[in-house]
């Protein structure tokens, strides 16, 4: 009796067309991502919040280009592992996703920690352990129903971030023309101000608000379930900053306007709802709430990238293949990734701001998620510029000149760091090395085996 045919393994979906990448992207890096630091963005960057915002989106561009062009190269879920790793190195590749998992690993677990904290606020006899388990139980469970399930939670909570901007930003504007504004300059000021201006500020200040596009790359990881991945992945990720960086500014400077000066908030932390109760002092609860929706709807995006990072990289056997490199037949999801990510969640939020020293274990974790982000910055820029420029057969200048400008200005950003987050980020790639070594016998044996995706398509 003939044998029949092999059964296919288990992959994954593909489910997303463009709209759907750009509004997981416009999620996941958040459409008022500058609120948080809003505060400290008015002190370094002495009142120049609104021209920070705008001039970190020309500066993060270079990098979202060679996202998107590599996922053009390379549609894989792997993300920066799988475009370093094969264009240039595979040790390089897994320390490029080692930072990336570290950076993704944070972003749920800063929005489950800052989330319980509010929630135990205004719930306070409710105990902050069990806002923890709710959260990550919550966060996980919409993760695990599948791409499509996803998706559709990400339109609802979207729309709702959405409405609660324009609200804002009528309200704003509504309070600015009601007040008399007799001084010139006065609605230039969040863009230029000679008193308060100087060089070293400004870039300060550009260097803080790159924070407000971290999280596009994940787009990125992706791929796999996109229909369209090598031309939407780019189109997606450029409009997502883009998206991203015009809502910003608007917000930013409507704040200015609203309650113009550097200093004198009764809450540095909490500058931007102050800002907003001005204009309509409802807001000030409401756009609390929304901050909440907006960081639980981060932490459901950045679990699905993390899952689909850890995918990539199980596939390729840099982690063990059974477990991580596994899809559920039914949901075509990575489970396990997806269960582990959320059993860290759980732990990470209970354990880090009892061992942090810091007031939530907030602000330990933010200052990571910069390293772990531009180490896999670094690697993407430096895999398209020698894919592009260095092996291509003509040289085209442009395709040295943005993978470098994008290299440079993330080395720069990496450089300044702070000391803290420096050493705990060195910390985390000492432990991923040491893995590396202890997986391949002292890098004797090939640390991982690139292949095409299994629903490939060209």
């Amino acid at each position: 009796m003939a044998a029949g045919p092999a059964t296919k393994p288990p992959r994954l979906l593909r489910a997303l067309g463009l709209w759907d990448l750009v509004l997981y992207g416009v999620i996941i890096v958040c459409p008022i991502s500058p609120a948080p630091f809003y505060g400290v963005l008015i002190l370094r960057g002495h009142g120049h919040a609104a021209l920070t915002v705008l001039v970190a989106l020309f500066a993060m561009l270079p990098t979202a280009i060679s996202y998107g062009r590599m996922a053009n190269a390379y549609p894989t879920a792997g993300s920066a592992f799988a475009y370093v790793g094969q264009e240039i190195n595979p040790l390089l590749g897994y320390l490029a996703g080692w930072g990336m998992v570290m950076d993704y690993l944070l972003n749920p677990l800063c929005s489950v920690i800052w989330i319980s904290q509010q929630a135990h606020v205004y719930g306070p006899l409710i105990p902050y352990w069990v806002w923890v388990a709710v959260f990550a139980g919550l966060i996980t469970a919409l993760t695990i129903h599948g791409i499509k399930f996803s998706a559709r939670v990400n339109v609802v909570m979207g729309a709702t971030i959405g409405v609660v901007i324009v609200i804002f930003l009528t309200a704003a504007t509504h309070y600015v023309l009601s007040q008399p504004h007799a001084e010139a300059g006065f609605f230039t000021r969040p863009f230029y101000d000679p008193s308060t201006w100087t060089l070293r500020a400004f870039l300060g200040g550009t260097s803080l608000a790159m924070l407000t596009y971290i999280g596009f790359d994940g787009i990125s990881t992706l791929s796999e379930e996109c229909k369209n991945p090598r031309r939407h992945i780019l189109l997606a990720t450029i409009m997502t900053c883009v998206i991203v960086g015009i809502l910003s500014v608007v917000e930013v400077y409507a704040a200015q306007l609203v309650w113009p000066g550097v200093e004198h908030f009764p809450d540095q932390d909490t500058a931007f709802t102050f800002a907003a109760q001005r204009a309509w002092a409802p807001l000030f609860v409401i756009v609390g709430v929304t901050l909440m929706i907006a960081l639980f709807a981060i932490a459901v995006a950045a679990q699905l990238a993390v899952a689909r990072l850890l995918y990539g990289m199980g596939r390729s056997g840099a982690l063990p293949r059974a477990f991580f490199g596994a899809v559920h037949p039914k949901s075509h999801i990575p489970r396990n990734n997806v269960m582990l990510v959320g059993g860290l969640l759980l732990v990470g939020g209970l354990v880090l701001p009892a061992v942090s020293g810091e007031a939530t274990g907030y602000e330990l974790a933010a200052n990571l998620v910069n390293f772990g982000a531009l180490v896999s910055f670094m690697g993407v820029n430096a895999a398209a510029l020698i894919r592009y420029y260095v092996r291509a057969p003509k040289k085209r200048i442009i395709n040295l000149l943005l993978p470098l400008a994008g290299f440079v200005i993330c080395l720069v950003l990496w450089w300044n760091l702070s000391y803290r987050a420096l050493l705990f980020g060195l910390g985390w790639m000492v432990i991923g090395i040491a893995f590396a070594a202890w997986r391949t016998r002292g890098f004797r044996r090939s640390l991982a085996v690139f292949e095409l995706s299994p629903n490939h398509v060209d």
